[in-house]
């Protein structure tokens, strides 16, 4: 059973919770960027290292380039504010 005080709380409850999320989207999408970016860039790396037996070179080459391109989707997200 509800009454009107837990409708009203659980009203504020979720309003709080979509605010922080509005609030989270940039962070997430930096992090989201930084992780995509080390399994495509990462994943691209071992593939030409397995073609080209260049093992490990290529794959850190990528790692690399991925954590950079992270770093600065965050660096754009932090100094935008």
């Amino acid at each position: 059973m509800t009454t009107p005080d837990s409708k009203r709380s659980l009203a504020e409850s979720l309003r709080a919770m979509q605010e922080a999320a509005q609030k989270a989207g940039p962070a997430a999408a930096a992090s989201y960027s930084l992780i995509g970016g080390i399994v495509l860039l990462g994943g691209i790396g071992y593939a030409i290292d397995e073609w080209q037996g260049t093992s490990p070179w290529f794959l850190f080459g990528g790692l690399l380039l991925a954590l950079v391109y992270g770093f600065f989707q965050l660096a754009m997200m932090v100094f935008r504010r």
